[in-house]
């Protein structure tokens, strides 16, 4: 009976602060710049794919592919599913005239399941100028590893008259990791635009007799993973596209019957009837209450996407009226005006 009294205790304490917080949160869509800043003169893109082993490293890769489980074929078609991943998702969002994969380029070094040697700039500009591209998206590497673990357990196996039975048997899982490491080369600029890499992992498990029945269980990972490829080179490719996601924002509700109005007109979606009444304690006698009128101006003006108005706002609350929220928000407002001079420069092509 104790507990449940200290239960009831803390759930009221709890609903009580809810009720009595003196700010609300609301979200708002806005667009950042692309992860990868692409240069605005690129035009044409080509792909190339320097993931399969190269003679030296052959050995180890075909023990590799035998310790590890995989298909003879795995890694080459994992790498092709990525490489058509990303050409898909750059052709879709219509940033480039054109993109096209070049193939069987016999001088370009290859590595196994870690960044090779970047290209030489003679290499790189020879391929853009046989092409007709401008940079050039790099499949550095691609590995798929798997690791079995194997287990005795009792299994549903169908008998001859088709009824499951609990018999000894093998269980089998497997964790197959996708590896991948792309570049991005811009002859004219000699700069490698970005470098990047991603551990995806992949579960699947079987039942059998014995381990070999066990194995053949496992259906559809070699599916999976293909997917699972295609998957990482469309969002690589997505990183080079602006990207619009939702920001949350806490604003004042207490302080005044303005501010209580301006809270309902606000959840109403009256958002410019909320700074009337916010604007109207912007000189209130209390600094607290007009400390807090400046915090919501500036949240008004950014929701209109004033970002300078909205700064001056912010600052104005923490420097004037020392409304502790604001120098967060005044640092939060200035990073979004550096984005967004970024998407400008990116959309201006």
């Amino acid at each position: 009976m104790k507990n449940l009294v200290f239960k009831l205790s803390v759930t009221a304490i709890f609903f009580s602060m809810v009720a009595c917080s003196s700010t609300n949160r609301m979200t708002m869509g806005i667009t950042q710049p692309a992860q990868i800043s692409i240069p605005n003169d690129v035009v044409n893109v080509g792909v190339i794919n320097r993931s399969s082993a190269s003679e030296k490293n052959k050995v180890l890769d075909d023990i590799d592919k035998i310790l590890s489980l995989e298909g003879l074929n795995l890694d080459k078609e994992g790498a092709k599913n990525a490489i058509s991943g990303l050409k898909y998702e750059l052709e879709r969002g219509n940033q480039f005239d054109a993109v096209k994969i070049i193939d069987n380029q016999k001088d370009v070094a290859k590595g196994l399941s870690v960044f090779p040697a970047e290209l030489s700039w003679e290499i790189v500009d020879r391929l853009c100028k046989e092409n007709g591209v401008d940079v050039i998206f790099s499949l550095e590497f691609y590995d798929t590893d798997t690791a079995a673990d194997y287990e005795m357990t009792m299994v549903n196996i169908p008998n001859n008259l088709g009824i499951k039975a609990n018999v000894p048997g093998h269980r089998i899982k497997l964790n197959t990791t996708i590896k991948n490491g792309w570049r991005i080369y811009d002859p004219l600029n000699r700069t490698i635009v970005d470098e990047y890499v991603s551990n995806d992992r992949l579960f699947s498990m079987g039942e059998g007799i014995n381990p070999v029945k066990a194995l053949e269980a496992v259906v559809g990972r070699k599916e999976a993973v293909l997917s699972t490829s295609s998957k990482l080179g469309a969002n690589y490719a997505l990183f080079t596209r602006p990207e619009k996601i939702r920001i949350a924002r806490d604003y004042f509700v207490k302080g005044s019957d303005n501010f209580e109005i301006a809270k309902r007109r606000a959840q109403a979606g009256d958002w410019d009837g909320a700074a009337d009444l916010w604007n109207s304690e912007l000189n209130n006698s209390k600094a607290k209450i007009a400390g807090r009128a400046n915090y919501n101006m500036a949240i008004s003006n950014e929701i209109n996407g004033n970002l300078t108005k909205a700064i001056e706002f912010a600052s104005r609350a923490y420097t004037d009226y020392e409304t502790k929220e604001a120098l967060q928000y005044v640092n939060m407002l200035k990073r979004r005006v550096v984005n967004q001079k970024e998407l400008e420069r990116q959309l201006s092509k």
